[in-house]
């Protein structure tokens, strides 16, 4: 996949594609979007600071694709994302999670992804610091003074070289020649993969424990942070521990170890603010859900609703956050709102709030036709996910197209009778119809081919179509 960055709003969209079926509207407003973020770094320096991201607000019916298209924009990005619910956040003076908490969640996210970007760059030099660690333990260098580790060494050498005196002609000159030479030939092994199964004990980071979020009024978020820290220090935070692993196990842990020791943190926290302020994308779903419907009541949690908006509006609007990191400002942070407004209307939103998400897209309902390319063009399509799940067992299966055909209809037909939730009836539709076969796989069914037909099709999910008042308890 190309650098997000560089692709053109029909590119981007060409990914999506690739997952997503139909609503185009929705593609091309985030494919712009994204676009906008680069041509506005590459803008001219004394109008680049000018230039503001248009915020998106998504409006559709459940199981259309908001949320897919949220996380194939994230993985596309290559940039900080996060995406929240709107109805997790309480007004500030109420106990629960402040909207400035998406920041810090955001900033987090920037810190670790530009960490690992890093890490990926120096692992080269880390893999070797590792085999060095590796090979210490399996042959103890000599002291300063060549004394203390010659028995080890020999027996060590007896194994890498039985008959080094043969080999080289002349026995080792010393000690620390044999030592040497007994490192290479380890070495060599350890390359070859020779000696992964082996086990040695470790001295390796303790891992943090598991620390309790601290939820409370205004600023209470951070003070929970910080108490976190202090606490993680007074358990020994930091200090190293003794473990038994293989030599493969060992690699991947000392490897890590290694790559974090060779970082400069100080340089990705600044890294990852810069990327968080100019690149960030907070993806916000239910939005509908703080929303006062303007038939609904004035009392009770609307109060609370309409906090939450007026607390969320000058994050939209362009603010500074404090984080345990530093400052951050959300002035070129993209927003993007979800919801499926049944009940409240956009309309319900506070003006100023309204104002802050200049491009509407109203994402269509699935028709048969959506479902039967939703069930086989996307490359993550629900029949070559069961196709893979079954092949992993020896029983390779295969849809027709009428089959295919069939489960849209049922599909389809079931939302109308029902409630209509959009794409995720297939998988109730898909669960159903493999229950048979994913209970009779492998102890009666241990392998073969197996093609699904219209006829297999009708005779799975007869009773599921025909009984109204069953269908009613299923998704």
């Amino acid at each position: 996949m190309k650098k997000a960055m560089h692709l053109t709003p029909q590119q981007i969209v060409a990914e999506l594609d690739e997952y997503i079926i139909g609503q185009k509207a929705a593609k091309r407003s985030v494919a712009i979007a994204l676009r906008n973020r680069w041509r506005r770094m590459n803008a001219d320096p004394e109008i680049r600071e000018e230039i503001v991201p248009n915020n998106i607000l998504m409006i559709g019916p459940t199981g259309v694709g908001k949320t897919e298209i949220a996380r194939r924009l994230a993985k596309l990005a290559m940039a900080p994302f996060i995406k929240v619910e709107a109805s997790k956040f309480t007004e500030v003076g109420y106990v629960g999670r402040d909207v400035e908490s998406m920041v810090r969640d955001l900033t987090e996210f920037g810190i670790t992804m530009v960490k690992t970007e890093m890490q990926e760059r120096v692992k080269g030099k880390a893999a070797e610091q590792a085999q060095e660690r590796i090979l210490d333990i399996l042959i103890p260098p000599l002291n300063s003074k060549g004394l203390g580790f010659g028995n080890a060494t020999k027996r060590a050498n007896t194994e890498a070289e039985p008959s080094s005196v043969t080999q080289q002609g002349t026995p080792p000159s010393s000690d620390e020649e044999l030592n040497q030479r007994t490192r290479e030939r380890f070495r060599e092994k350890l390359n070859n993969g020779e000696l992964d199964d082996r086990t040695i004990e470790v001295e390796v980071k303790k891992s943090t424990s598991p620390t309790m979020q601290v939820f409370g009024p205004g600023g209470m978020e951070e003070m929970g942070i910080n108490l976190q820290e202090m606490l993680g220090n007074l358990s020994g935070k930091g200090k190293t521990t003794k473990r038994k692993m293989t030599v493969a196990e060992a690699r991947d842990i000392l490897v890590d170890e290694e790559a974090e020791k060779l970082i400069n943190h100080d340089d990705a926290i600044q890294e990852a603010l810069e990327r968080v302020q100019k690149q960030g994308i907070i993806f916000i779903d239910e939005i509908d859900k703080i929303a006062v419907s303007s038939a609904g009541s004035k009392g009770g949690p609307d109060v609370s609703r309409q906090g939450v908006q007026r607390d969320l509006l000058p994050i939209v609007e362009g603010s500074t956050v404090n984080t345990k990191y530093g400052l951050v400002k959300t002035d070129h942070i993209l927003f993007i709102g979800s919801g499926a407004f049944h009940v409240a209307k956009p309309s319900d939103l506070i003006p100023e709030l309204q104002g802050r998400f200049p491009i509407r897209v109203e994402l269509n309902s699935l028709s048969e036709g959506d479902f039967y390319n939703i069930l086989s063009q996307p490359k993550n399509a629900l029949t070559k996910q069961y196709e893979a799940m079954l092949a992993s067992e020896g029983v390779h299966i295969s849809f027709t197209d009428e089959a295919v055909k069939e489960l849209a209809r049922i599909a389809a037909e079931v939302n109308e009778q029902v409630e209509n939730i959009g794409a995720r009836r297939l998988h109730t539709i898909m669960s159903s119809l493999f229950d048979e076969l994913l209970f009779a796989v492998p102890d009666d069914i241990k392998e073969g081919n197996i093609t699904i037909d219209k006829d297999y099709v009708n005779q799975q999910l007869e009773s599921l179509v025909k009984d109204k008042d069953l269908s009613q308890y299923i998704l």
